[in-house]
């Protein structure tokens, strides 16, 4: 009876390499009020979203003067996970700010 290396099988079927396509990305936009404070914009960019100081000032300016400033882009359930955050944390102090998400 032969024996048979495991390394050298030539009836050992490879494994067709499957594509796999990336997840759809979605923007995260902070959208501008008249009573959110911007102190408060720039604690929530770099508490929930992991902005520098500077960069969340100049997402900041962007919602106080443009009415939307992009706060990040994500997969899906992480974005839905951060508006749900921002709504309760500005809720939590009272504030009526808004986080939207499109499609990138």
């Amino acid at each position: 009876m032969s024996e048979t290396n495991p390394k050298t099988r030539s009836d050992t079927a490879l494994c067709d390499k499957q594509e796999t396509a990336e997840p759809p990305l979605y923007r995260v936009l902070l959208l501008n009020d008249d009573y959110t404070t911007m102190e408060f914009v720039v604690k929530i960019l770099q508490d929930v979203f992991r902005k520098p100081h500077d960069e969340a000032t100049k997402i900041m300016l962007s919602v106080h003067r443009h009415g939307t400033g992009l706060a990040g882009v994500y997969v899906k359930q992480i974005a839905e996970t951060k508006c749900a955050t921002v709504h309760r944390l500005a809720r939590a102090e009272g504030f009526p700010l808004r986080c939207a998400m499109e499609p990138e």
